[in-house]
């Protein structure tokens, strides 16, 4: 039996993806191992499943601090992604 996904585990699932699109984009570069790290956060949030324990795991932090100011700075692309799980998060 396959559990409903929350709309916050869908929100992650869609950063992830925006992230994944990113990493694929930034292969044999440099900064293709900062993206995988991003990631690894995001699939961190998604597997606290609920909003709160999402909210606990960043510890009072933004969404954009928690994956790091300076990386989402430089990928705007993932920045809707980000705005709809924190819309998820603190609804």
């Amino acid at each position: 039996m396959t559990k409903k996904r929350t709309g916050a585990q869908m929100a992650a699932g869609k950063l992830i993806s925006a992230i994944q699109k990113e990493w694929g984009n930034e292969l044999g570069d440099a900064i293709a191992q900062s993206t995988e790290k991003v990631m690894d956060l995001a699939h961190e949030l998604l597997q606290e499943r609920t909003p709160e324990r999402m909210r606990i795991l960043l510890k009072n932090r933004t969404l954009t601090e928690y994956l790091g100011e300076h990386w989402v700075k430089h990928h705007p692309s993932t920045e809707s992604a980000i705005a709809a799980l924190e819309k998820e998060l603190y609804a």
